[in-house]
């Protein structure tokens, strides 16, 4: 049977799940910090770059995938109603689902908007039916899926004809100053400031590892191109170190 990754070990399929759940049970009551640190608080404009990107529109059903706290949710919604509030149409519909419970409950605790509908659903199984979403979005989430082909292979699938997907990760600097550089924060500061913040040593050094242990950029075009999506392309944030990936339900 092939091996699952996580962090930089290998493990049986079956056991991520159980192991990742564990990670985020653990950090989800401190999930924007947790980006904050991973990010030294720049993961803030990078989804604000990212929201732009898919200009959300008065009557779009819009899935957020591994939306956490529903902090992309939340931007996806703001954006629809203002869109319709200039030019009329129907309310957009924005889902937050999430494979931890933990943290579709930690983003009830924050509130939503009008728009928002929370669950919990697996990426790679969604409870949804064929062709329902004008637009998928994923978000520092699709590291943390057992099988991300076949998580890929599912959001082709419940997206209508024209559809755009969209998957903001962490990724791999371009160049090997930044790369050095990058590295030194992630192994040495963010698991030692985990530790003295949240108390979770282990669950940070988790994250940083999953992030290199992801395929880089022109890889992972090829993945989306092989699930069935058209013009797949990226765009790096802060040289690389973070990615914009999309593709089209063509």
């Amino acid at each position: 049977m092939p091996e699952a990754t996580f962090g930089f070990r290998d493990v049986d399929p079956a056991e991520k799940p159980r192991l990742v759940r564990g990670v985020f049970d653990s950090v989800a009551s401190r999930y924007d910090l947790m980006n904050d640190l991973m990010s030294a608080g720049v993961h803030r404009l990078w989804k604000d770059a990212v929201a732009a990107r898919l200009n959300p529109q008065p009557g779009e059903v819009i899935l957020d995938i591994a939306g956490g706290t529903g902090d992309m949710a939340r931007r996806f919604s703001k954006m629809a109603r203002a869109a319709q509030q200039r030019r009329g149409g129907e309310d957009a519909k924005v889902f937050v689902l999430d494979y931890n419970a933990e943290m579709i409950a930690a983003g009830r605790a924050k509130g939503g908007e009008p728009e928002m509908a929370w669950g919990v659903g697996d990426a790679q199984r969604l409870p949804l039916p064929d062709a329902c979403a004008d637009a998928y979005v994923i978000s520092f989430g699709i590291r943390n899926v057992t099988d991300v082909q076949a998580a890929l292979v599912e959001a082709r699938r419940v997206l209508k004809p024209g559809g755009r997907f969209l998957c903001l990760e962490f990724s791999h600097p371009a160049t090997e100053l930044l790369r050095k550089a990058y590295d030194a924060y992630s192994f040495k500061v963010i698991p030692a400031i985990g530790e003295l913040v949240a108390k979770d040593r282990a669950s940070y050094q988790y994250l940083v590892e999953s992030i290199r242990r992801f395929p880089d950029q022109k890889t992972f075009v090829g993945m989306i191109t092989k699930a069935g999506f058209a013009r797949a392309s990226y765009t790096n944030f802060t040289g690389g170190v973070a990615a914009l990936h999309q593709g089209w339900a063509i």
